[in-house]
């Protein structure tokens, strides 16, 4: 008997056992499903939670805000040392005519800070600087050389008011520990119900074994390899794993579908349609790979422990 008839006989023979388990094999698919489904939530909550903080992150700048009085000269010229940095992309100018503009049109619904700011007679804001820096990360940098005493800033340090970035760094480091948080929340699930569904499968496995006991006493007696009788358990295993994860897939079409239309706006301009068709192929991976391994891990331990060839 050549290796692909043994092959082709040992996977048939799984799909009778499968088969034969009828309710104990539902029990094992359902709470596979149930796992693969929050695998694959997760993956879409990560995309969510990712593309919530890229967002606010092209947000953020590093925005210096000039004194009243400060000199055109010095911000011109330490305008210029910025825009020499390796770390800054883009450096904006915004003159204190044009802040008083911007501040009146912000304002234009407020009629009692339109007259304090018109009773002041004089401009009230400076001049500033919005620097954008090529990758976000890089803002740390930027913003220690504008508030410490160093080469970039000697001598302008008195025309510089205050620089607004470590206000923006405390929501991003916030939001990046909530996702921390939530991916840890999340793998803690995840590892749960993949221990739920283990057991399942393991006691579905060994009810399979029970009921071929016979099979596996006359195979034993024609001198069978210990592969060829256990190969048949593995495969029901495995089959288990891969049929929760098309079930997964195949919800997630009308879920993603919905909740794209519906949360698109609220999350964004993050749509979860557009995200599971565009990443279908991963999402396919992640989960039936992670089916083939939950049913197959299972299946494997199960064998081992009840069926002694």
């Amino acid at each position: 008997m050549n290796t692909w008839t043994t092959l082709k006989r040992v996977f048939v023979s799984g799909a009778k056992h499968f088969v034969r388990s009828g309710v104990v094999s539902a029990a094992t698919v359902l709470v596979m499903t149930v796992t693969l489904a929050i695998i694959g939530s997760m993956i879409f909550v990560s995309a969510i939670l990712s593309s919530t903080l890229h967002a606010i992150e092209d947000k953020v700048d590093v925005n210096v805000y000039f004194v009243t009085d400060a000199d055109q000269a010095d911000i011109d010229a330490l305008a210029t040392k910025l825009r020499q940095l390796p770390e800054v992309m883009t450096v904006t100018y915004t003159s204190s005519d044009q802040a008083l503009a911007q501040f009146r049109e912000r304002h234009a619904n407020d009629q009692l800070t339109l007259q304090a700011l018109d009773e002041l007679g004089d401009n009230p804001l400076g001049a500033s600087l919005a620097i954008k820096a090529k990758d976000p990360s890089q803002y740390q940098t930027i913003a220690d050389l504008l508030t410490n005493d160093s080469a970039l800033t000697e001598g302008s340090n008195s025309i510089i008011d205050r620089v607004n970035y470590y206000q923006n760094k405390t929501v991003i480091d916030r939001l990046s520990a909530a996702i921390d948080a939530t991916e840890r929340a999340g793998a803690g699930i995840v590892i749960l119900f993949a221990i739920a569904s283990a057991v399942i499968a393991i006691a579905t496995i060994r009810i399979a074994i029970y009921a071929s006991r016979d099979e596996i006493g006359v195979m034993r007696l024609v001198g069978a390899s210990n592969w060829y009788i256990r190969g048949p358990f593995i495969v029901a295993g495995v089959m288990a794993g891969v049929l929760a994860a098309l079930i997964a897939l195949l919800l997630f079409y009308p879920a993603t579908w919905y909740a794209g239309s519906s949360l698109e706006n609220w999350l964004g301009g993050f749509n979860l349609f557009s995200y599971y068709i565009g990443n279908f192929a991963l999402i396919f991976l992640a989960l039936v790979g992670s089916g083939i391994v939950l049913g197959g891990v299972a299946s494997f331990l199960a064998v081992r422990r009840y069926l002694k060839v």
